[in-house]
């Protein structure tokens, strides 16, 4: 398969794309970003739509966990602070 626009085929795992395994949120959220802006005005080809919205799917979901993993993350730190400080509750 030759490259879009510069950019290679996205390789893929069972959970995630290989390019997403070592990002950080925020390049995910840039990225996306910037395929909506593209999508919104109009400079994406009806041949590169559908490979632009699987990846704007895979990095919303990649988004989702994160987000979701931080909160389960910071739940966990909060309780730890409880159990080892019950003071703080008052």
């Amino acid at each position: 398969m030759l490259p879009l626009n510069g950019e290679f085929p996205i390789k893929t795992t069972k959970f995630l794309p290989l390019v997403m395994q070592n990002s950080s949120y925020e390049e995910a959220f840039e990225e996306l970003q910037a395929i909506v802006t593209a999508m919104e005005g109009g400079s994406i080809g009806i041949d590169e739509l559908s490979i632009k919205v699987k990846r704007a799917a895979e990095l919303i979901q990649f988004c989702k966990q994160k987000l979701k993993t931080t909160e389960m993350d910071v739940d966990q730190i909060l309780k730890d602070m409880e159990s080892e400080n019950p003071d703080l509750n008052r």
